[in-house]
């Protein structure tokens, strides 16, 4: 029999061992799983917190449902009934002090049309004028491996990427993006480009399928996204759990590997799939033949805070659900989602519940990192004050740091990982790295990861 362990119990370990399991039942593989986390629940960044009448998500808040594998998972774990959609509604970038329709013909607020460019009152008649160049640019340089900043700026110029585009896809991926790739992006804009001669005409002649996505683009549970952690849980009949079990080291012991623990005793596996954040693997490998790669992998921080108030979010000054904040602009958030307007199940009786997002690419950020939780809700409610024109005490509050837990793809973010990855299959043939950290941030990305995850270690077994 061979032993499978599982090291870090958020989506992607929780799929994994879910997919193992599977081919183990399927397949009749003659193997042991073993999941260990060090948290005492299961999920990472995953959490959903029930305050009053309140649900908050300490991390994501939502799966993007397009991905391929979130349903057919969501369907094997019988949650078909517990689905919930996001509202649709008008987006808004603050600038100015003032909120900005996001066009809604638009694709991370790139333009699908002429029409949905002149619409913009973001952008001046200069810059709009200035974009119209993406129709007669040819591409000649620019590969899935270019700066998707750069090509983004060098067809539709730079007021319309920095006061429209930008804040939209940082809010996305977290980084600035002279730094990102359109690999790691959004690599169809490149074909877009070569097929159409237009990125504006390529998304505009791919509207539908946008558009289709943008309504109910987003799922989340009636009880919270915990409810997919917790019946995921549920289902591990065939897995032992450790939870609140902290790994120190992963040793190579001839064709097998032993396992430390600071509070539990030594375990040994044939296959290890170590699911952390990069820099937690690194330390648990402690092998200097891959530090060099392992330093080029970068993270990002975040500061999430919830405020609930007694005030019906009909006073909210606009039809929507947040907005994204530009440069110019009077509050210190990168962003404000109107989470009770987005998602209703999170407000029982339609009190507003609002999300602020605070990034460490902020320059506010550096100063709030050290606040106590009483500051920095005092930050939260001034820019709620500055933004929506709402006073008010909150009820409820949920502050959330994620202190360099959030994976920064940048450019050479993929050279890093498939350098990484060839070196750990001589070092160690039978460890393989999965998560966040590598193959995806989103929640879809994760399960897939997990899924294909399992597959390889399936193969690997039947050998």
């Amino acid at each position: 029999m061979k032993k499978v362990v599982v090291i870090g119990g958020g989506i992607t370990g929780l799929s994994t061992m879910h997919y193992l399991q599977k081919l183990k039942i399927e397949q009749a593989l003659d193997i042991e799983l073993v999941l260990v986390e060090s948290n005492d629940y299961l999920g990472g960044k995953i959490h959903s917190v029930h305050n009053g009448e309140f649900i908050m998500e300490t991390g994501a808040d939502s799966i993007v449902a397009r991905n391929a594998g979130v349903l057919p998972l969501v369907e094997e774990l019988n949650l078909q009934d517990e689905l919930v959609y996001n509202a649709t509604g008008i987006s808004y970038i603050y600038t100015n002090n003032e909120l900005h329709a996001i066009p809604a013909d638009t694709v991370f607020g790139i333009p699908t049309s002429e029409e949905s460019l002149e619409s913009s009152t973001l952008v001046s008649d200069e810059g709009k004028e200035e974009a119209l160049k993406d129709f007669d640019l040819p591409n000649e340089i620019f590969t899935k491996e270019s700066s998707i900043g750069s090509f983004l700026e060098h067809f539709l110029g730079k007021e319309l990427v920095e006061k429209q585009i930008a804040p939209v896809l940082s809010g996305v991926y977290s980084g600035d993006l002279d730094k990102l790739t359109l690999a790691s992006t959004l690599p169809y804009l490149v074909d877009y480009k070569d097929e159409y001669g237009s990125i504006i005409k390529g998304l505009g002649a791919n509207r539908e399928q946008f558009l289709a996505a943008a309504n109910k683009k987003f799922i989340s549970f009636k009880s919270g996204l915990s409810a997919l952690i917790d019946r995921m849980e549920e289902e591990l009949q065939e897995a032992t759990i450790y939870k609140g079990v902290h790994t120190t080291t992963v040793a190579k012991n001839d064709d097998k590997y032993e396992i430390s623990f600071s509070n539990h005793e030594p375990i040994e596996a044939d296959y290890v799939i170590l699911t952390t954040p990069h820099n937690v693997a690194q330390s648990i490998l402690q092998n200097e033949e891959l530090d060099a790669d392992f330093n080029k992998l970068k993270n990002s921080s975040l500061i999430s805070i919830y405020l609930g108030f007694d005030i019906p979010d009909n006073q909210l000054p606009a039809e929507g659900t947040g907005f994204i904040v530009s440069e110019k602009s009077d509050v210190k958030c990168n962003a404000c989602t109107w989470t009770s307007r987005k998602w209703e199940h999170t407000s029982e009786n339609s009190k507003l519940l609002v999300r602020m997002f605070y990034k460490s690419t902020n320059p506010a950020f550096e100063e709030m990192k050290d606040m106590s939780e009483e500051e920095l809700v005092q930050v939260a409610l001034q820019d709620i004050e500055n933004s929506l024109k709402l006073n008010g005490e909150p009820h409820v509050v949920e502050v959330t740091k994620w202190n360099d837990l959030m994976p920064n793809y940048h450019l050479e973010h993929g050279q890093a990982v498939q350098s990484l990855t060839k070196k750990m299959s001589v070092e160690m043939p039978n460890v393989v790295l999965a998560g966040c950290s590598y193959f995806g941030v989103g929640i879809g990305a994760c399960i897939k990861n997990g899924k294909d995850t399992a597959a390889l270690i399936a193969a690997k077994i039947k050998l």
